[in-house]
């Protein structure tokens, strides 16, 4: 029928969403049109103002290439990815979970290295940094052979695919967990960093007086039959930014304990150094890895 009113386009629209044949499909869409329409009203969103978000939306497009993801920084930069996270993890947002974000920074085909190397792979000054790793299930049952991917940026803040000065998968490594469930290697203590804000993101971070930092974290990736993906972030509860994540992203059950030992290393006579010991507890399900969000 014809629509006479501001008042009948709603209604128009959710008749045809719920003709969507896909159960889940016509639920997320009867459900986008009621809160998207919902917010039009509220706002009484200008002809203008509609045309500048049609354009922002292209932009966020645009500026998506395979070494950077506009769209993954700005879902982060609003808090929807850390919200997605935590609704679906923890018996579904009912306990503490090691899940975090994946960030725009994860990529595919990391080099292997066995269990104490390192995966610093260029000239990389910083102060030396072991970790020490334990992944179990729900029950604390150590899970072995599970595949664990680590990156970070650098202590300039910078991942590899940012900085031409560094190695082609620096600071990036895949391990195997023992029969205990452990994994261990070397790198070098990372720092927190500011988003990339040429785009997009940039624009309304600074209209809205927010600064673009994210406190210093290691990303781990692990992968084992029988279980959901676990993706996490552990952060250093000493960075200055600690309690102001751009990106939301930082619970209690991801903060870790990076120690600074002063004495000389045991076995490799550096000082000063620091130490991390973290316990990653995966859930059971389908183990589908995510797509990437840079090649």
């Amino acid at each position: 029928m014809p629509i006479e009113r501001y008042e009948d386009v709603t209604p128009e629209v959710l008749k045809v969403m719920e003709r969507t044949r896909d159960p889940r499909l016509r639920e997320i869409m009867v459900s986008l049109i009621k809160h998207l329409h919902g917010f039009v009203r509220e706002t009484r969103l200008t002809e203008a103002e509609f045309r500048g978000a049609s354009a922002i939306v292209v932009e966020l497009g645009k500026l998506s290439t395979d070494t950077h993801n506009e769209v993954v920084l700005m879902a982060g930069s609003l808090g929807v990815s850390a919200l997605v996270c935590l609704l679906n993890n923890g018996d579904r947002g009912q306990t503490e979970t090691s899940q975090s974000l994946l960030g725009p920074f994860w990529r595919l085909d990391s080099p292997r290295v066995p269990n104490g190397g390192s995966i610093v792979r260029s000239d990389t000054p910083g102060t030396p940094l072991y970790v020490s790793a334990r992944v179990q299930d729900k029950a604390g049952k150590p899970i072995l052979e599970a595949e664990v991917d680590v990156w970070h940026a650098s202590p300039v803040g910078l991942y590899e695919n940012q900085d031409p000065s560094q190695a082609q998968m620096n600071l990036r490594g895949k391990f195997t967990t023992d029969a205990d469930g452990r994994f261990w290697f070397r790198t070098v203590k990372m720092v927190g960093y500011p988003i990339p804000t040429s785009g997009v993101v940039g624009l309304l971070l600074r209209a809205q007086d927010r600064h673009p930092y994210r406190p210093a974290h290691l990303h781990a990736l692990i992968l084992k039959r029988g279980y959901k993906v676990l993706i996490s972030q552990v952060y250093d509860p000493t960075d200055p930014h600690i309690y102001s994540d751009v990106q939301f992203g930082v619970t209690k059950a991801t903060l870790g304990d990076f120690v600074r030992h002063d004495e000389p290393h045991p076995t490799d006579a550096v000082a000063p150094w620091y130490s991390l010991d973290y316990t990653y507890v995966m859930e059971p399900g389908e183990a589908v890895l995510p797509r990437p969000p840079i090649k």
